[in-house]
């Protein structure tokens, strides 16, 4: 029976320092740039306080109700079904930034691949939770189990692919995995799957100009440092740049038009910069508290629903830290993978935000 009545204060605790973390160097990053572009420094730093606010009030929100009202098909289906729809939908729509990742409404924006991922999780763990159920040895069953729950899955990343976006799709999959291995899949159908993707990814990356010259600058960014490399190239000074203390809040140089993306991708570069190797290390440090608490909630949870669901939340979060960490450190190709709770955006922040709810509220409930 389940004992806990409050939620993990780590968790709570981590997760508001990260939003806060988000919102400083947001308007650190962004400053100069929005006062150039609309006349104001704090028009970025606005949005992302209006999208903070509603996310915590869904954080807040989420945190009360219990995960396992969750736990109906009616809920599951119709969520993954409206995620399919909107994915699709982006298609009919102008396209934004060269691609179709957007649906724009007046001053509202919203990217629908964001749902995918909690979409998928609901999913993933209401379907292997049923078939734990009806059948003690359902991992193995790949007629009953892995291909029906792959299959969404597949559809899913699909779509996401098309939009194109490559990196979220990835991320997604990666996500799917965690919870496909804490299921007790065996290596071999990682192994498969693993085939299974290479011809399509050898495709999608060497036969798609761009996303071929993003490797090429990955292994060489110096081979073509004006076009392909510069993105890494300014990434990596910012980093150098900042030393073990930073240059100071609102000091650092490359966000001056340098630098990419400041505020959004490349956020932990502006924070390598000005907070130098211990400001990085302390943003690292809190995303390391994260998934040791969320790992332990999942362990703690005798409810198999419950400990998918953790697993996916706590993925979800962390490998995206992971990949746009490693990709500000040149340790990865480029990727358009925002850093979760810190960098700017305000789809990205509320699903986060409500998801981490969820995630508190198995804290509750767990032993």
């Amino acid at each position: 029976m389940a004992k806990r009545v409050s939620v993990d204060g780590w968790l709570f605790t981590v997760t508001m320092l990260l939003v806060f973390a988000g919102l400083v160097m947001v308007f650190s990053a962004s400053a100069v740039m929005a006062r150039e572009r609309f006349g104001s420094p704090y028009v970025f730093l606005s949005r992302q306080l209006l999208w903070a606010a509603a996310g915590i009030v869904a954080l807040l929100t989420a945190m009360r109700v219990d995960y396992r009202q969750y736990k109906h098909p009616g809920v599951v289906f119709s969520f993954l079904g409206v995620t399919t729809l909107l994915l699709i939908s982006v298609f009919f729509l102008d396209r934004s930034h060269h691609t179709h990742r957007w649906i724009h409404a007046g001053g509202f924006s919203f990217q629908p691949s964001e749902l995918a991922k909690p979409a998928l999780i609901l999913f993933l763990a209401y379907f292997l939770e049923s078939r734990a159920k009806a059948d003690s040895n359902f991992v193995d069953d790949w007629r009953n189990t892995l291909a029906p729950a792959a299959a969404p899955v597949t559809v899913v990343l699909g779509l996401i692919v098309l939009q194109p976006d490559l990196g979220t799709a990835i991320a997604c999959a990666g996500i799917a995995a965690c919870i496909f291995y804490v299921a007790g899949t065996r290596m071999r159908y990682f192994g498969y799957g693993f085939a299974a993707g290479l011809a399509p990814l050898y495709f999608l990356i060497f036969h798609v100009s761009w996303r071929r010259d993003r490797i090429l600058a990955f292994l060489n960014p110096y081979a073509d440092r004006q076009r392909a490399g510069f993105h890494i190239i300014q990434s990596l000074i910012a980093v150098a740049t900042g030393g073990i203390t930073g240059t100071g809040l609102m000091e650092g140089k490359q966000k001056l038009f340098y630098l990419p993306e400041p505020h959004t991708d490349f956020i932990f570069a502006v924070t390598a910069e000005e907070l130098g190797l211990v400001g990085a290390m302390a943003v690292i440090a809190l995303f390391a508290i994260f998934l040791w608490r969320g790992m332990r909630v999942a362990q703690r949870t005798e409810d198999a629903f419950g400990r998918y669901l953790a697993v996916g939340i706590t993925g979800m979060v962390v490998l995206q830290a992971f990949i746009n960490i490693s990709v500000v450190l040149g340790m990865m190709p480029t990727k358009g993978i925002p850093l979760p709770l810190v960098s700017y955006g305000g789809s990205s922040l509320f699903v986060t935000l409500a998801c981490v709810g969820v995630l508190l509220n198995i804290t509750k409930q767990a032993e």
